[in-house]
């Protein structure tokens, strides 16, 4: 119960954090999608606050199972986009960037088993 919740909030703050900073988010926008950079920054946000919120209900546990995890995919294009325009980005090293690649693959796991 106690990782729903915490998958919950996690899901929830990085959604709302999309709208409290979102040129930050626009920023990591890959340039062939940047004429949309808003719009999908706020659309990502509302989907992961959706799903994080669709957690909790049992009911609706399969559906942001599979919704968050399409968002992990729908994002991860500008995940990859950081690691290879790291000059863009001085602010976070190198190396960070890449790991983040795989560290995805966490985020999606434990949104797998926070939904069963």
């Amino acid at each position: 119960m106690r990782t729903r919740y915490a998958l919950a909030g996690f899901w929830v703050f990085a959604g709302v954090m999309h709208f409290v900073i979102p040129r930050t988010y626009e920023a990591i926008v890959p340039p062939q999608l940047a004429r949309w950079k808003r719009e999908l920054v706020y659309a990502s946000g509302v989907a992961e606050a959706a799903g994080g919120l669709a957690v909790l209900p049992e009911r609706t546990r399969p559906a942001a199972r599979w919704w968050l995890i399409a968002t992990l995919v729908g994002v991860f294009p500008a995940n990859v986009y950081m690691a290879i325009a790291a000059e863009k980005f001085k602010d976070i090293p190198e190396p960070a960037l890449w790991a983040r690649l795989p560290l995805q693959a966490v985020f999606g796991w434990f949104t797998w088993h926070g939904t069963r």
